[in-house]
């Protein structure tokens, strides 16, 4: 079941108490960047307004909406974290129809006596992970020198396992009602530690070369590969204080073990 215009959601929502809403567009193939918009919106916001109204309809008590750190922001400067109370800055389309979801979900709250909590992940990663994160991980299978050993910024992430506990607490816990909780690991890294403990878990040395972090921006710079280094070199650091003081929370899994829970399928492939 899509999130498309005239979805009906009544049958599954038959004597749900909660909603645990994960489903989202992330990714368009288009040329126009209103185009794009307009889809996010149509699935993110539109779609996510349709399911709320019938969860409310139907009697749901509460919504639990996987939203994004890219409501945040794209990055922070080191040691200065996003908290969950910051004023959003969404950037791109995607971050952009999060943002618009969340203010549609808490007004139909207020609207419809239904309580509304919002999970604000950074990099999820866990089994059959995608993009950028399998790309790292096949460049650690392979061997591949990667110019990233001198590389110190700090970021968040979040293990699969972590996520789905946190998004369980949420369910039911009293003081989670109509609140914003920013999900982590509760151990921020630089790119470059991050690979070492890859391949660590992989049982592989760590191939890095200490490139200055300046001349590896000029470089993607120069082949039109900014993105990619904003995501290699910037920071980005999530607070999760207030998730931990209000949930009583604190992440079950460690970082190398949701590491080695990530690259262990890939691992069973090799053999």
């Amino acid at each position: 079941m899509d999130l498309e215009e005239r979805a009906d959601f009544r049958e599954a929502l038959q004597g749900a108490a909660c909603v645990v809403h994960a489903a989202a567009r992330v990714h368009v193939n288009s040329d126009s960047a209103q185009s794009d918009i307009a889809q996010f919106r149509r699935t993110n916001v539109e779609g996510t307004q349709r399911l709320a109204e019938q969860a409310a309809n139907m009697g749901v008590r509460r919504v639990v909406f996987v939203s994004s750190v890219k409501v945040n922001g794209e990055w922070t400067h080191p040691g200065m974290p996003f908290r969950p109370f910051d004023t959003p800055a969404p950037e791109d389309a995607y971050a952009v129809s999060k943002a618009e979801a969340e203010e549609r979900l808490f007004a139909l709250g207020r609207e419809m006596a239904m309580q509304i909590v919002v999970v604000r992940p950074p990099l999820v990663y866990g089994p059959g992970v995608r993009g950028n994160f399998a790309r790292m991980l096949h460049w650690a299978a392979q061997g591949v020198p990667l110019p990233l050993g001198a590389v110190h910024n700090r970021r968040s992430l979040v293990g699969l396992d972590n996520l789905v506990d946190l998004l369980v607490s949420c369910v039911d816990h009293p003081a989670a009602a109509n609140q914003v909780f920013l999900a982590g690991d509760g151990e921020d890294l630089s790119t470059a530690e991050l690979l070492r403990r890859v391949a660590v878990a992989m049982g592989k040395p760590p191939r890095l070369l200490p490139v200055s972090p300046g001349l590896l921006r000029a470089a993607a710079r120069a082949i039109g590969r900014d993105e990619m280094a904003r995501r290699l070199l910037d920071s980005l650091q999530v607070d999760i204080s207030h998730t931990r003081k209000t949930l009583g929370w604190e992440p079950p899994v460690s970082v190398d073990e949701g590491l080695r829970r990530a690259v262990a399928p890939l691992l069973e492939q090799g053999r």
